[in-house]
């Protein structure tokens, strides 16, 4: 069983609380942990269609974090697993016996090439994130089946909120969702191959730019 050390308690108290706010979007969610170095890449998804040929967006959130020494991982696990491993008093996770899986883990966004494009308010964001909930809420009807309901946050969260960016809301909605903002930060874009990526000072949301306005 592969075991991640960090230099700091408040580093382990930091990734439960991004867990936390992602399983929170996702009761089933999973987690993919990529680490090449001393540095932990955390990935999740709080949006993504159930095939990699669906049509939906994908949105990926990610948090980094330092490691106490280097560590090669490149897995995915239930993100409730984790977070039974985490407590408030170590500075190490032992991770998971059994790895998941679910349909974004092999969707893998650039890691260079990134161009900085323009900034956003986290007040707009915020807006386009509550717009997108409560267009939610009009539009599912009060009894519908799971699949179907999937599909109807997919259209809504698909659709973009800014030509300027191609930004899907999805992104507007995991940035607020993951606490990836704090009040009147300027939030920056970046674009590459299709993809469009919002970062702040507290970790980045990615997603394939979206052309979908209606």
């Amino acid at each position: 069983m592969q075991t991640l050390r960090f230099p700091d308690p408040r580093d382990t108290t930091d990734l439960r609380s991004f867990l936390a706010r992602a399983k929170r979007l996702d009761e089933d969610g999973v987690v993919k942990f990529r680490a090449f170095g001393d540095i932990l890449a955390c990935y999740v998804s709080p949006i993504y269609s159930g095939s990699l040929l669906a049509d939906g967006p994908t949105i990926l959130g990610l948090r980094t974090i330092q490691l106490a020494s280097p560590s090669e991982l490149d897995s995915c696990y239930a993100i409730e697993e984790v977070l039974e491993r985490l407590t408030e008093s170590t500075s190490e996770l032992k991770l998971p016996k059994e790895t998941a899986r679910a349909a974004w883990t092999g969707i893998t966004p650039p890691r260079q090439g990134w161009e900085e494009f323009g900034t956003v308010s986290q007040e707009q964001i915020s807006k386009w994130a509550k717009d997108g909930i409560e267009e939610v809420a009009r539009t599912l009807p009060t009894s519908v089946g799971s699949a179907i309901a999937a599909r109807v946050r997919l259209g809504i969260w698909g659709k973009t909120v800014s030509l300027e960016f191609n930004l899907p809301g999805g992104s507007a909605f995991a940035m607020a969702g993951l606490g990836f903002m704090q009040k009147d930060e300027e939030i920056k874009v970046f674009r590459t191959n299709g993809w469009v990526r919002l970062t702040s000072s507290y970790g980045h949301v990615m997603a394939k730019q979206s052309f979908k306005v209606a």
